[in-house]
């Protein structure tokens, strides 16, 4: 999957980074209010939270991951929904494809807004400034590993935006190069972060040392991820959580085993012509039981259904199984429950990302989940110290 795209074509929305709108015919100077901007601390904040802002569509990246692996079918309603998500599961690829192309966008967007910020981070100086160019970094390496993971070799742009029309002239970078410059971002950021920030969901200095370690084991540096992930291990807070069936409950989420966390809220909504301006992790809606009456679960389109398989791979007795997957037949004999079949229906569906019932689900029911996504886990931790 590393070298899925290799035409311009992909580059087509990637200046349309700081709005959602399609208007590609009267494209306003990036540059035009860049005097009036980044004269006090509020201004970096902002920008910061517009950085952080597109993290909340990796929740493609983790669904998309799941199907493309052996974990789990596309599913759906039919062979024909959403044929960019049928494509994945069946190893198609091509530059039509509208799934991988968001993707390709929606990263390169927060790389865009981690840049907006370090191309003008000289500009002002305030109390704390090192931390807000720490989180922007960290931002940037983020993005930047999973456009790397997604596609191999893309283009690297450092402490610059990447301008409307420059999409049509801009080459790859090798892998290798960004990784590198994925390196010198958390090890900045590493240095330059609490392990506790003082808003929940800021991205702290066991993140940075977390992503940093397996930015290292991607590239086999196995003595590098040890250093960096036994310091970690020893001088962190996290510990793992004594009942792991906790683990991905919605009154349980920014828990004492979550390194990283991806923050989503069910108060703020979008629509499927702006999935990525919803605030609620979409995948939750996309992962759901069909039709679904009955109690704890809410409805959803059955996409990413887990196989026979994966369950199959789970130890007799593993307590892990039933926090992970949902068996919906005995369950909903169990529980007097009803639902409807999809595409490719197993009889399973991922119970960590599934809708429950009691959330506002603003706007669209299905869009609008306030599901956080446990990114890197202190479990996560422990087994790539392992690895190393």
């Amino acid at each position: 999957m590393k070298n899925i795209y290799n035409k311009n074509i992909l580059l087509i929305l990637l200046a349309l980074m700081l709005s959602c709108s399609d208007d590609f015919i009267e494209v306003a100077s990036q540059d035009e209010n860049s005097e009036e901007f980044f004269n006090s601390e509020a201004d970096y904040q902002k920008a910061l939270i517009g950085a952080y802002d597109l993290l909340q569509s990796t929740y493609l990246n983790v669904m998309l991951g799941e199907i493309a692996s052996d974990n789990t079918l596309a599913g759906g309603e039919s062979a024909t929904d959403v044929p960019g998500i049928q494509e994945v599961d069946d190893m198609v690829h091509t530059p039509l494809n509208a799934q991988l192309r968001d993707i390709w966008n929606w990263m390169f967007a927060g790389v865009n807004r981690a840049n907006f910020i370090l191309e003008f981070q000289d500009k002002t100086d305030f109390s704390g400034k090192e931390g807000v160019i720490a989180q922007a970094r960290f931002l940037r390496a983020y993005y930047y590993f999973e456009l790397v993971k997604w596609f191999g070799d893309v283009p690297l742009a450092v402490d610059k935006r990447i301008q409307f029309g420059e999409q049509f002239s801009l080459e790859r970078t090798s892998k290798e190069q960004i990784y590198a410059q994925m390196e010198e971002d958390l090890v900045f950021a590493s240095a330059n972060l609490p392990y506790v920030q003082n808003e929940t969901g800021r991205i702290t200095k066991g993140a940075a040392q977390a992503l940093l370690g397996k930015v290292y084991l991607y590239q086999e540096k196995f003595s590098e991820a040890a250093t960096v992930l036994e310091d970690l291990i020893n001088n962190g807070p996290y510990a793992l959580l004594t009942d792991y069936s906790t683990m991905f409950e919605n009154d349980n989420e920014n828990n004492i085993e979550s390194v990283f966390e991806v923050q989503y809220t069910d108060k703020e909504g979008a629509g499927f012509g702006c999935l990525q301006c919803s605030e609620g992790n979409v995948a939750v809606g996309f992962n759901g039981i069909r039709n679904y009456s009955g109690p704890v679960f809410d409805s959803g389109f059955s996409f990413n259904v887990p196989t026979q398989e994966v369950v199959d791979a789970f130890e007799e007795g593993d307590i892990r199984l039933d926090t992970a997957i949902l068996d919906i037949d005995a369950w909903a004999e169990a529980n007097n429950a009803s639902f409807s079949t999809g595409y490719e229906h197993t009889g399973y569906f991922n119970r960590k990302y599934i809708a429950r019932k009691g959330d506002l689900n603003t706007g669209d029911a299905n869009l609008t989940n306030p599901n956080n996504y446990r990114a890197i886990r202190f479990a996560d931790v422990l087994l790539m110290a392992a690895e190393a």
